[in-house]
């Protein structure tokens, strides 16, 4: 088989050809180097590469399998992690010139169960410095650009694993979301990127594991890609007190459903949020989709007062409590939003804080409140499509100004601050080409639910399959 063939088959289909022994694990890993090898200049996707790692991990996969033992759930699947996950004895920098030559001598817990369910680490994606912003680009590595317009963001901060995905280069890639750091780059980059409930998948190391403002969870080009990564990454973990109890195999379950009658509000701008026309345009000639799954569908948002403060404070509050230490000694090698971020979680008082908390709570009794009523919420991801690479944030929507670096993002920390599960699934493209993806929020810990409409939508559509121009 053809190396871009085998590189744009969907995880699941990879799986069954290889435990089928119709593809051997070797054949896969090497197909997934060779596309690295030829795009990741154009992209700057995969910063550091372990290839020689994953080829002998292919090979002892396969002398397994030819004794016939269990090679796990992702039997030999290429991923590659973020560089803010730690990596035994591989180079994570968090994309900081502070940790440029880290080493670490430990896996994140997300990476050992990918290990653990066979799946074979290529190397790290970029992503901006600790993660800070939609747009990545750092220090160390530089830009990762866009594969549907290399002079466009690919965003992030989970920007490298959706370039790596568009691109072929993997099947499935792991990333974590603060304020829409899985599902921002996955709407820019045409993949699926899904920010599971809090606890859901267990973050280990955690400075912060009560807060729940962050986590981890799987990015792939399909619905269906994403659930079986999710099966893998999920369930509990003594390290992680906020973990969710439910195994994850919950998510190895069928997708199909039927929808009929299902209530589904629909939001063009989430009570208000300035988007650009380009965004709406698209997301309109969808709704008809959803009416066409037989989901009721109105017009409809919660009450969103106080999200802007309760995640400003709270995120503020977490960058204090995880970076405060690293300024006092590298603040030259850090960057302005960085900087801004930590001082600004400084300035607060205890007050602050346990108003940020009651606000919150308000929130998701409000938003709870609502989603009694409707099954789903169905918004748009990012205000803007993919925009100049060379600017660092949006500081500009339908003449609004954004007053801080991520003020662009409250379509995605809107959705954060409730505690409920969303993804990002392809939607369309704008007129120059640029992909544009659609929220699905769903209820309280209803993961699969979520899950379920957004394959029904992507089967629907198929906008995922749309390969970018620069990968061929």
């Amino acid at each position: 088989m053809p190396t871009p063939e085998i590189c744009f088959l969907s995880a699941t289909e990879l799986v069954r050809l290889v435990r089928a022994k119709e593809l051997s694990v070797r054949e896969m890993v090497e197909s997934h180097l060779a596309r690295i090898e030829r795009f990741n200049p154009q992209v700057n996707a995969v910063v550091t590469l372990t290839a020689e790692q994953a080829i002998d991990r292919a090979h002892a996969a396969d002398d397994a399998l030819a004794r016939g033992e269990e090679v796990g759930l992702l039997c030999g699947l290429p991923v590659a992690h973020k560089d803010l996950l730690p990596t035994k004895g591989v180079r994570t920098t968090f994309g900081s010139l502070v940790y440029k030559d880290f080493v670490p001598d430990h896996d994140a817990l997300v990476v050992d169960r990918l290990k653990e369910a066979g799946a074979i680490s290529l190397g790290k994606t970029n992503t901006p410095e600790f993660g800070a912003g939609s747009q990545t680009f750092n220090e160390i590595f530089g830009e990762t650009l866009n594969p549907y317009d290399p002079a466009t963001t690919c965003g992030g901060s989970s920007g490298g694993a959706a370039v790596a995905l568009a691109c072929g280069m993997v099947p499935i890639a792991d990333g974590s979301d603060m304020g829409g750091s899985l599902r921002n780059p996955a709407s820019f980059c045409n993949v699926v990127g899904f920010r599971p409930s809090p606890g859901r998948v267990p973050s280990w190391p955690d400075p912060t594991p009560w807060l729940s403002l962050t986590v981890d969870g799987p990015m792939a080009r399909t619905v269906e890609d994403t659930a079986l990564m999710l099966s893998a990454i999920a369930g509990p973990d003594p390290r992680c007190p906020a973990s969710i109890t439910e195994p994850g195999t919950l998510f190895m379950c069928p997708l199909e459903r039927d929808f009929g009658g299902v209530r589904v509000a629909w939001s063009r701008d989430l009570g208000g949020l300035p988007v650009d026309p380009r965004v709406t345009a698209v997301l309109e000639e969808h709704r008809s989709v959803f009416e066409s799954l037989d989901c009721a569908v109105e017009e409809a948002e919660p009450d969103f007062a106080g999200a802007d403060e309760v995640f400003q404070v709270l995120r503020a509050w977490r960058y204090e409590l995880a970076y405060g230490e690293l300024l006092e000694h590298h603040r030259e090698e850090m960057k302005d939003t960085v900087v801004w971020n930590i001082e600004e979680g400084a300035r607060l008082s205890g007050p602050q804080i346990g108003r940020a908390e009651r606000m919150r709570t308000e929130l998701f009794h409000r938003v709870r409140t609502f989603m009694q009523s409707y099954e789903f919420l169905v918004a748009p991801v990012s205000q803007v499509p993919p925009f100049d690479v060379k600017q660092r944030y949006v500081t500009e929507i339908a003449g609004e100004q954004m007053e801080t670096y991520i003020d662009w993002m409250r379509s995605c920390y809107y959705v954060t601050v409730t505690g409920l599960p969303a993804v990002s699934v392809p939607c369309g493209f704008t007129p120059e080409g640029l992909p544009v993806g659609v929220q699905i929020v769903g209820r309280y810990r209803d993961d699969f639910g979520v899950l379920q409409l957004a394959h029904a939508f992507e089967r629907a559509t198929r906008h995922g399959e749309r390969r970018p121009p620069l990968a061929g």
